[in-house]
């Protein structure tokens, strides 16, 4: 019993400490007063983070669809959540391509942005002239980015919109091999959108588009990456191991023969679509099918429209790209790079061996 009791008096006598302890801290610990900041928040605010990046996705489509444009829309919109870098907003109208009202609510025009990101935007673009004024003016005069995903090439092409054009480097001419295994060549590895590359020559699965040799030159444009035109199937049109397959879909049909991608009334052919809702007006140039005498055949650039920087690249057609961290990671520095966020050079140079 006297253990026992001893016992109880030091259990006792340690909960008094405790007690005497915790009442010392209460009143030491003072909440601030209105008005008075604790040392955390005062830090948060004299170092404030760095205000996030503003783009607009485009996703519209007044030509051919492309099945990755969701793919490619949800994984830009997910990197900028993912490295906090940038937010998006995303349309598939032209509404916000304007410097005038867009609507009410929390709707923004083209002030709010500092960057444009458009992909797979076929066809001929439904803007008014003040549209593709405004437009202009935020990439060329307010240096704004803007970055063509794949297809954004083969928009407002045949003389549509000249400026349009000009700003992004060129027009769709073809996609001479489909879709392959294109031997690449990496030109500029120390560009942000092309360093992250495991190695300067490999190959890679994708539809490559290919210019039109009258409207692009490689005096006006940085090449990042192009296609290894010693290394080329010896014949454009579809490629093992997708070949065979291709042919056995072709019709039968003696008069429809001969109309694949690369034919007449194919898709990729200039005039085949009409101008509302097609690539553009019929095209009284000669044709251009994506096979050219000096054999250069770029697959990405950088350039300067004005203040604005610009970033092309011809990678994204399917859907798997997308999923592909080389893809992604040179897509995310692309966009980087057009809002100013890192460096590179936009210098023109000779072909690299």
């Amino acid at each position: 019993m006297k253990k026992r009791g001893i016992a109880v008096l030091l259990a006792m006598f340690m909960l008094v400490i405790a007690f005497a302890a915790w009442a010392d801290r209460a009143q030491t610990q003072v909440p601030p007063r209105q008005g008075q900041l604790t040392g955390a928040v005062r830090e948060a605010m004299v170092d404030p983070p760095p205000p996030k990046k503003h783009i607009l996705i485009l996703g519209f489509t007044e030509g051919f669809h492309h099945g990755s444009t969701s793919d490619a829309i949800g994984t830009i919109w997910q990197m900028g959540m993912e490295s906090g870098l940038y937010d998006s907003e995303i349309r598939t109208d032209t509404r916000w391509l304007s410097k005038g009202n867009v609507g009410s609510g929390e709707a923004h025009n083209l002030d709010w942005f500092d960057g444009i990101v458009a992909v797979n935007t076929t066809g001929i673009w439904q803007m008014t002239d003040n549209q593709k004024k405004d437009f202009i003016t935020a990439i060329r005069d307010e240096g704004k980015g803007y970055v063509a995903v794949h297809a954004a090439l083969d928009a407002n092409r045949n003389g549509a919109w000249p400026e349009y054009t000009e700003m992004v480097g060129g027009e769709f001419a073809a996609h001479p091999w489909i879709q392959f295994w294109a031997p690449v060549i990496i030109e500029d590895w120390s560009f942000p959108a092309m360093r992250h590359f495991p190695a300067s020559r490999m190959m890679m699965y994708d539809e490559m588009y290919v210019p039109r040799s009258d409207t692009w030159s490689r005096s006006k444009v940085n090449v990042l990456m192009r296609m290894d035109e010693d290394q080329l199937p010896a014949e454009p049109g579809p490629q093992e191991p997708f070949a065979s397959l291709s042919a056995a879909r072709q019709p039968s049909n003696p008069a429809t023969a001969g109309r694949g991608a690369a034919g007449p009334g194919a898709a990729g052919a200039p005039g085949a679509q009409g101008a509302r809702g097609g690539r553009g007006p019929a095209d009284a140039r000669p044709r251009d099918n994506g096979i050219h005498p000096d054999k250069d055949y770029p697959l990405a650039w950088s350039k300067t429209y004005g203040k604005g920087r610009v970033f092309y690249s011809s990678l994204g057609h399917t859907k798997s790209s997308w999923t592909q961290p080389d893809i992604r990671k040179m897509y995310l520095e692309g966009i980087k790079w057009t809002l100013g966020l890192s460096e590179g050079s936009t210098a023109s140079h000779p072909k690299v061996k």
